[in-house]
């Protein structure tokens, strides 16, 4: 029988801690934007400012992809979890 998808991305998120190589930033806003959408959905809250760098770039990876199905990001999710484990 096939996992659930909620199991699948538990699993995903807690394997993502145990890749043998460090993704690249690009790839690491992208799981962090995925992550942030399965579990929180659309990002609320003020833009940080201009001296939050890191901040900012967190916000406006996940910001792109408001409005994606719950579901959606979390299959997205671990599917590049497998990608990079692969990798």
């Amino acid at each position: 029988m096939a996992k659930s998808l909620k199991s699948e991305f538990k699993k995903a998120s807690e394997d993502v801690k145990e890749l043998e190589t460090r993704p690249s930033n690009d790839t690491l806003l992208e799981l962090y934007s995925l992550y942030k959408q399965g579990t929180d959905g659309d990002v609320k809250g003020k833009r940080p400012g201009m001296i939050d760098i890191k901040g900012r770039k967190k916000y406006d990876s996940w910001a792109k992809i408001a409005g994606m199905e719950t579901k959606v990001a979390q299959q997205n999710y671990v599917d590049l979890v497998k990608k990079l484990q692969k990798s």
